[in-house]
């Protein structure tokens, strides 16, 4: 296939629509809809870009290193870097992105990380307990309304995940391509079914792979164990009703996953540092 040719392919599978910006930045939706039979090919950064993964999986490969991205991890994009995202095992992926232009980001870098010359040092952050509140703000950036406040929220993001990522590299380490195809296959059903109950002798056999090794190859490749990633996910995606809706703390716990209220709060507490009603008065971070 010609070069023209993998660029028609690539353009008609993505679709990029902004939501917000002013001088500096923009604040996009990326939606995704290639899959196993489409090639990988390769981009470039145009500016400096952190995405929230909202749904889907997809491997990202670029000068910061390799990765399965996957619901609720941050992908992380340098300025004039060339990257290749690839759906080698699964269809599909919409994420939320913040661009900055490189004089822009070099002022937020400077101050938190003492350098405007700063670099993502890894090509994404897994969706544990530092990355969730800042995935979460990111995803609820685009049901924002007041531009001020939107870029305002948006330094603030850049600047903590600058500050996380300064001093961080990612434990992720590479996956055969079998165990990546076993792993986005199980990450699909979590994602689909995180309000149900779930067990390892499932998940172990949606990856067909004993329960030892499915515990292997899935924390290799995501950085998290099983539950912690089903946790997580039950989590966000009750932190952005709490922010997008005033339904009572108690049904969003339940709906969400949680059997019961203590346990949603007690959890929900120990990844955001807030109670969930703290967590709703504020608007996420402050």
């Amino acid at each position: 296939m010609s070069q023209i040719a993998r660029e028609t392919v690539a353009n008609a599978a993505l679709s990029s629509r902004r939501l917000a910006g002013g001088a500096g930045w923009s604040l996009y939706e990326i939606v995704c809809h290639a899959g196993p039979q489409d090639r990988p090919f390769e981009e470039r950064h145009g500016g400096v870009s952190i995405a929230a993964v909202v749904s889907g999986s997809f491997t990202y490969a670029s000068d910061a290193g390799r990765a399965l991205l996957h619901p609720g991890a941050l992908l992380f994009g340098n300025h004039g870097a060339c990257y290749r995202c690839g759906h080698e095992h699964s269809t599909g992926d919409r994420c939320v992105s913040v661009q900055f232009t490189p004089d822009y980001f070099g002022e937020i870098a400077a101050s938190a990380a003492g350098s405007s010359r700063f670099r993502f040092p890894a090509a994404m952050l897994p969706a544990r307990r530092g990355a969730l509140p800042h995935t979460v703000l990111l995803e609820a950036l685009g049901g924002m309304r007041d531009p001020l406040d939107m870029e305002e929220r948006a330094v603030r993001f850049f600047a903590a995940a600058v500050r996380t990522l300064s001093g961080e590299t990612t434990a992720v380490q590479h996956a055969s391509a079998q165990d990546l195809r076993r792993v986005s296959r199980v990450l699909g059903h979590i994602e689909a079914h995180s309000a149900e109950p779930l067990d390892l002798d499932r998940l172990a056999s949606i990856a067909a792979t004993s329960k030892f090794h499915f515990l292997r190859i899935f924390r290799r490749a995501v950085g998290l164990t099983p539950y912690q990633f089903l946790l997580n996910t039950r989590l966000r995606r009750a932190a952005l009703r709490l922010l997008a809706t005033p339904d009572a703390v108690s049904a969003i716990a339940y709906d969400t996953g949680f059997g019961d209220l203590s346990t949603f709060n007690a959890a929900f507490r120990e990844r955001f540092g807030v109670a969930p009603l703290a967590f709703r008065r504020n608007g996420a971070l402050h």
